[in-house]
């Protein structure tokens, strides 16, 4: 047996079609019942039950118990970042379905990916921080400019406390097959945006839809 990680055994994990289903039900950052993502697995309460038993025992989900009712969640970052690099993968290169309707359209512009934005406008976003130095990018790192404390502060936005997870971290985007800006600060962000209720989650989706006010605020803070 080769020495190192062992991929094969979370690559099982992931690529079990309800088990991956769960997962990315759970991209949404919200935790859910078994009794929810057997629903949204398309199986029974007793294998999905299983299936949960499998991506516990595996790193994958974190429980939380609050009275009777237990919540699974997506480990961490590190969890949710492989799932959408996955897609991106999947999306490049896998078998294509049909490509659904205006609701999937909604989620290329702007969604939920676990804690952070994602989709064009947050794309968009990274890129204009990057071209106007607040936000400094380099081999696939990203790490803030001499100015991003003063630009971030000016919005709300505190980036000098030093949390236990990276404050910038490229994710690569799969529906636009570039990074987007997770971390701490990239959760900052959309705390921000739907704080400031320039957007509002649609609701049993990842999906992120702006209203038109809150689209022109969003430009012009990020994107301006």
């Amino acid at each position: 047996m080769r020495e190192g990680p062992d991929i094969a055994r979370i690559a099982s994990l992931v690529g079990d079609p309800a088990r991956a289903n769960m997962l990315n039900a759970l991209m949404g950052g919200t935790a859910l019942t078994a009794s929810e993502l057997a629903l949204e697995a398309g199986v029974s309460l007793p294998t999905a039950s299983s299936h949960l038993s499998k991506l516990m025992e595996g790193g994958l989900l974190t429980l939380a118990s609050q009275g009777r009712h237990r919540y699974y969640g997506l480990a961490g970052p590190q969890v949710a970042g492989m799932i959408e690099a996955i897609t991106g993968v999947a999306e490049a290169v896998g078998p294509k379905r049909v490509r659904p309707g205006p609701r999937d359209g909604a989620m290329r512009v702007a969604r939920v990916c676990y804690d952070h934005l994602a989709g064009e406008q947050a794309v968009a976003m990274l890129d204009r921080l990057v071209e106007k130095d607040i936000l400094l990018r380099g081999d696939n790192e990203i790490r803030l400019g001499p100015s991003a404390a003063s630009h971030f502060a000016a919005i709300g936005i505190d980036v000098g406390a030093k949390p236990r997870r990276p404050v910038c971290r490229a994710c690569l985007d799969w529906s636009v097959r570039r990074s987007h800006l997770a971390g701490t600060l990239g959760a900052a962000i959309l705390d921000k945006i739907l704080a400031e209720k320039w957007a509002r989650r649609e609701k049993d989706s990842r999906a992120v839809v702006f209203s038109p006010p809150g689209k022109q605020a969003f430009e012009r803070v990020f994107l301006s």
